[in-house]
């Protein structure tokens, strides 16, 4: 366990504090206790004071303090020690809980790389990483700490970037693959060229994302900050009533020190801070504790389709051809000159050919591509561009479920077609799963066709489904849906997703740490690009509420009981400071249980009937 250097200097004042009023109880030396009064007592009427003069704010602090000063007033300077370490001992747990859940910000600023080495007219040279300009070239040697995002163009090797993504095991890289800032570079030394100047970069965007993962701006604090301005008004004006009934000075004292409302707003601060600390860990990131708050009440789940529920990247999923082989060599041939979405996936999907040489290559926008192997004319595109060229396409058979066809012909000949879609996301159908157990109505909005939409929704098991939406109709399906009441959480990876992000209750930001638009419109991201994550998100939002509901209500009722038996006389100030630092640990100790936690089988019940309509289209938005 480490601590900083202002943590050991309050530990040491604590801990000689504590031997004085050791020594004075044993050796019956009350003047003793004189040391722990000022040791921990004068930080204590120094905050009470600052918080008074500059804000008017009225703090617990003030409290302790008038129970301080009226110890000493009664000739009881052990109990004004005693009251005064106890309550240091609190305010130490307090902050250490709360530096430590924080702690992860100074521990990224601390990995920032510092330093580059340029690469310029074949002379390396090193330099601060805030020179470092989009597409310069920069070396990156094995155990270097990677100084800003770029993409491979030299190399090969294999990436840490457990601190963007928490993924435990490497990443391999190769060229043309994209790399970030902060990460590690673990074996071999690669080349890369910069896409980012270093204040944009993914591991900046981080820092700034957990910087500002602060719980003072939840509805829920700024409640319990009341209830505790309250409680102090509340406790003095107990104490005066007491004193005036009994003319015990003793009873009014235990009332200030038992009604101190240190547990209530702890309470608040430690769980969403904890929470936000879990969530870390699984690569989440939560830009403030109101969106757990709105999360915890959430009732419908809107998906963007491609890019979340699907990879976003279209993969071949089916081959006719007589002659498969052949045609496929030569449609992998001709679109390696090609930089399109749709050319890379044939060019993927072939990886294993050595491409043929392609001469008169030509793009045809929009249809296809053309080009002469080894003396024959090969023509790869839709439909329209086979027609212009007078090729009979034998059979017009259309894709079942909206795939894209590219046709491929030889010397005027048809040699068949291939179908390309966009692939499912392997833990898709499960993450709807468990948010239908959650029971979460889960809706998927796409630009896509009835068609392609429908066939994904079949798959994923999600009955709400709008197709060919555009990102106005995504936004107006998310108001109509708030004003019948619904939390809408939206979950989405492109720009065109950022008004709905806004919009919804909840923005979720999908994709790697690079969407710019997307991350910053939302209220929560996701680095590790994994929505099974989500009904885990939505699990610890709920708890958390749960457990600071709890915890508010333990910390009331035991200063309400303890209240009442320092009216009764029978507590003494003394008694009262350790019952009040108990319920401080308490409350501590039970919303620390967040950072452990994990979705079960017994949070994810059976779903109920949400009333979900099966298809719709754009015309019902």
């Amino acid at each position: 366990m480490k601590f900083t250097k202002e943590e050991k200097i309050e530990i040491t004042l604590i801990a000689i504090s504590a031997v004085s009023l050791i020594t004075s109880f044993i050796l019956s030396l009350e003047y003793v206790s004189w040391i722990a009064v000022i040791l921990c007592g004068l930080p204590i009427f120094k905050e009470c004071s600052e918080g008074l003069i500059t804000e008017f704010d009225i703090k617990a602090d003030l409290l302790v303090s008038l129970a301080i000063i009226a110890s000493l007033m009664i000739g009881e300077v052990f109990a004004a020690g005693e009251i005064a370490t106890i309550m240091a001992i609190g305010g130490f747990l307090e902050e250490y809980t709360v530096s430590k859940a924080q702690g992860r910000i100074e521990e990224l600023v601390k990995m920032t790389p510092q330093v580059a080495t340029k690469i310029e007219n074949g002379i390396e040279e090193r330099i601060p990483v805030e020179k470092v300009q989009i597409g310069d070239l920069l070396k990156v040697l094995p155990g270097e700490s990677i100084p800003t995002d770029g993409v491979i163009v030299k190399g090969e090797t294999s990436i840490n970037q457990s601190t963007l993504t928490g993924e435990s095991l490497p990443v391999d890289k190769k060229e043309n693959d994209e790399v970030f800032s902060g990460t590690i570079n673990l074996y071999g030394s690669f080349t890369m060229k910069t896409t980012k100047i270093s204040q944009e970069s993914s591991f900046q965007k981080l820092i700034k994302l957990v910087e500002s993962s602060e719980p003072e701006n939840s509805r829920i604090v700024r409640a319990a900050d009341k209830w505790a301005t309250m409680i102090v008004v509340i406790a003095f004006t107990l104490a005066v009533l007491t004193y005036l009934a009994t003319f015990e000075i003793t009873r009014s004292v235990t009332i200030l020190v038992v009604f101190c409302p240190c547990a209530l707003v702890l309470a608040t601060p430690t769980a969403i801070m904890a929470a936000i600390g879990n969530l870390t860990k699984y690569g989440i990131l939560v830009k403030d504790g109101e969106s757990l708050e709105e999360l915890a009440k959430v009732d419908e789940l809107v998906f963007d389709k491609t890019g979340t529920l699907t990879n976003g990247t279209p993969e071949v999923v089916k081959i006719i051809s007589d002659n498969p082989r052949e045609m496929m060599h030569l449609l992998a041939s001709l679109e390696s000159k090609s930089e399109h979405p749709l050319a890379k996936s044939i060019v993927k999907y072939c990886s294993n050919e050595n491409p043929t040489e392609v001469t008169d290559f030509k793009m045809h926008i929009g249809k296809g591509v053309s080009g002469t192997i080894n003396g024959s004319k090969i023509i790869a595109g839709n439909k329209k561009l086979l027609e212009e060229e007078n090729i009979d396409l034998k059979s017009d058979i259309e894709p079942q479920n909206g795939e894209i066809q590219i046709f491929v012909a030889k010397d005027s000949e048809i040699l068949g077609n291939v179908e390309l879609a966009d692939s499912l996301r392997r833990n898709s159908k499960r993450t709807i799963t468990k948010l239908k157990g959650l029971r979460i109505k889960t809706t998927m909005l796409t630009g896509d066709n009835e068609k392609t939409a429908q066939h994904i929704a079949r798959q994923v098991k999600v009955r709400n489904v709008i197709s060919n939406c555009l990102p106005e109709d995504k936004t107006e399906y998310i108001k109509r849906e708030q004003t019948l009441k619904h939390r809408v959480a939206m979950i989405g990876d492109g720009i065109n997703d950022a008004p709905s992000l806004k919009k919804a209750n909840v923005g979720i930001a999908m994709g790697d740490i690079g969407s710019d638009v997307s991350v910053e419109a939302a209220d929560i991201a996701l680095v590790n690009d994994n929505i099974e994550d989500i009904p885990h998100l939505i699990g610890i939002a709920r708890r958390t509420i749960k457990i600071i509901n709890i915890g508010i209500g333990f910390a009331l009722t035991l200063n309400i009981i303890a209240m009442a038996l320092a009216i009764l006389g029978m507590l003494n100030p003394i008694e009262g400071a350790l019952i009040h630092n108990i319920g401080s640990v308490i409350v501590i100790i039970y919303s620390s249980t967040l950072v452990r936690y994990k979705l079960s089988r017994r949070d994810c019940r059976q779903p109920r009937k949400l009333g979900m309509t099966k298809h719709l289209n754009k015309s019902k938005v």
